[in-house]
């Protein structure tokens, strides 16, 4: 069964070569993807790694977790599954009122049914 790992803490020159090497001398890499801006094409950092096999993704935790490499102490373990960020897309909640949303609602004018009564007066506008 294939596994996943996140390595952090990557020096921005490493290349996805480099870490297919280092790697290699554990197991065998099924797939190095190397996260890059998307803007800058820079990297940002950080890669997944994926072993075939569970044992060689615990050993390629045991001996690269906080091992130096490129002057930098890597960060290695099992990868999570993303979460959902409420980012991108669209449809999100970002205003324009309707519905429940808290987002985009101005307190006050039509904004509920005790409004007549607090602002006092006739409740003509």
């Amino acid at each position: 069964m294939e596994v996943k790992l996140y390595v952090g803490n990557l020096s921005f020159s490493t290349t996805e070569d480099e870490l297919r090497t280092l790697f290699a001398e554990v197991g065998s890499v099924v797939d190095v993807a190397l996260i890059k801006d998307r803007d800058t094409g820079s990297s940002k950092g950080f890669a997944f790694v994926t072993m075939s096999t569970q044992a060689e993704a615990e050993e390629a935790i045991k001996k690269y977790n906080g091992f130096s490499f490129g002057n930098r102490e890597l960060k290695v373990n099992a990868a999570r599954p993303k979460e959902e960020s409420g980012r991108g897309g669209f449809g999100g909640p970002r205003g324009g009122g309707g519905g429940n949303s808290t987002y985009g609602r101005t307190p006050g004018r039509n904004s509920g049914s005790g409004d007549r009564n607090r602002r006092g007066g006739s409740g003509r506008y």
